[in-house]
């Protein structure tokens, strides 16, 4: 099977002891899908999305996440194109007698400064708030904050991440959605927006990468936090630390794929199905069984995020 970027995917793991979850996850990357960039733009009729020969097809990853036991999954668009993507996508597989996909569509923090740039950020943002309206949207996200890429002193580029932040926040509270964010080197200024302008009834904290402090506070606030790939890496004591504190109410489960890919397939592009492993990981930085883990998490995301049936 044919990568990404670095070789040959994964095996797929040996199935976990109950039906787990996926919480975040990137489809249309995974499968190198070719998607039009402007509303209404036509496809070219050989270019069929999901079916670039370099990639593997949405089948792969559907058999694969079943195989491992991942039975639910939440596929993230995160800029226009795959936004649109998503809403279909999930929508289509239901209708296919496969509803093993629901969709959180946003605008990520770095795709802010460009269409702000450009004079189109208000309307994105409003197509974003359109799509969140499609039956099987469920999440606002990913959106939030993103220092590590913004330079902070480019005023112009940290309120254009900003001005979205709160604009997804509003959506995701009028149309009772939970809420994915995004949240790299900007820990603070995170949780300090969430408090001025009011977090909505489920705020997920996406591949939480804070420490025991933040993963306390975000606690006392009922926010849930999520673990990705990340958790398995060598240098991630301080994150394994953080998510032996989660309470099991408030955990989750991810892969972030094609991304953070968890050890030992660090470097190789990943997929939901991988979501087993990062479950095992859980397991043993919290000392429950694996099928601990797979009941808590895919409760908690039932009930943060509705039935995928």
């Amino acid at each position: 099977m044919a990568s990404r970027a670095a070789g040959e995917y994964p095996d797929v793991p040996e199935q976990l002891a109950a039906p787990g979850i996926d919480s975040h996850t990137h489809l249309d990357i995974c499968t190198g899908v070719r998607l039009p960039l402007k509303a209404g733009e036509v496809i070219a009729e050989d270019v069929v999305p999901g079916e670039d020969e370099q990639f593997p097809p949405l089948s792969f990853f559907y058999e694969s996440a079943m195989a491992a036991g991942i039975e639910r999954v939440v596929q993230i668009g995160c800029n226009l194109p795959a936004a649109r993507w998503t809403a279909d996508i999930v929508a289509s597989e239901a209708e296919a007698g496969r509803p093993w996909l629901l969709g959180g569509v946003a605008l990520h923090p770095n795709e802010a400064p460009t269409l702000a740039r450009a004079g189109q950020l208000d309307d994105a943002l409003a197509e974003i708030d359109e799509l969140a309206g499609r039956e099987r949207v469920r999440v606002v996200g990913e959106t939030g904050l993103d220092y590590f890429r913004t330079d902070a002193s480019d005023s112009a580029d940290m309120d254009a991440q900003k001005e979205s932040f709160r604009a997804h926040i509003e959506i995701a509270k009028r149309r009772g959605l939970a809420l994915q964010i995004h949240d790299r080197e900007a820990h603070q200024d995170v949780l300090d927006t969430l408090a001025e302008v009011g977090a909505p009834d489920v705020t997920i904290l996406h591949c939480f990468s804070g420490d025991v402090d933040m993963a306390e506070e975000c606690a006392r606030r009922g926010y849930f936090m999520s673990f990705a790939g990340n958790i398995t890496f060598k240098n991630a004591a301080g994150l394994r630390e953080a998510a032996a504190v989660v309470p099991d109410e408030l955990l989750l489960t991810e892969t972030d794929a094609p991304f953070l890919t968890p050890h030992p397939h660090r470097g190789k592009p990943g997929g939901p199905y991988l979501a087993a492993l990062n479950a095992r990981k859980l397991a043993e930085v919290r000392g429950v069984s694996e099928e601990h883990i797979a009941n808590i998490t895919t409760a908690n995301a039932l009930r943060a995020i509705g039935e995928w049936a």
